[in-house]
């Protein structure tokens, strides 16, 4: 069965930097398109953060974190991880991976079957 497991999360100052990590299992990954995607409070709807194709070769992120995210896979390790630096406090939230098989990569909820349980980041001022 596949499995999504997150990593990385945790307390920063604004204007620092995290890392999370996704670790794939059960299946191989190489042909599903993997994404990012955050709650900031509880009751809302997770909302798109980043995107990578099933190849890498092609990413797509929200205006609200470009160029301060970079998302990237290692497809040999079946693991996707977020970059985030200038972190701000309105990033705080519980970060989401997601996959599905696809080609090119999806930047709706409903894009994706499989997910993660989510990591917490928190930003403070």
């Amino acid at each position: 069965q596949e499995r999504l497991v997150e990593s990385g999360g945790g307390l920063v100052q604004a204007g620092g930097s995290l890392r999370l990590c996704c670790a794939a299992s059960g299946r191989t990954f190489s042909s599903y398109s993997m994404g990012w995607f955050r709650r900031q409070a509880p009751g809302k709807e997770r909302e798109f953060v980043a995107a990578i194709s099933s190849s890498g070769g092609s990413t797509v992120y929200a205006d609200s974190v470009k160029g301060r995210f970079t998302i990237s896979r290692d497809s040999a390790k079946n693991t996707v991880c977020l970059q985030m630096n200038s972190l701000k406090t309105e990033d705080t939230a519980d970060y989401y991976c997601a996959a599905e098989r696809r080609t090119r990569p999806g930047i709706d909820y409903s894009d994706y079957s499989i997910w993660g349980q989510g990591t917490q980041v928190t930003v403070s001022p």
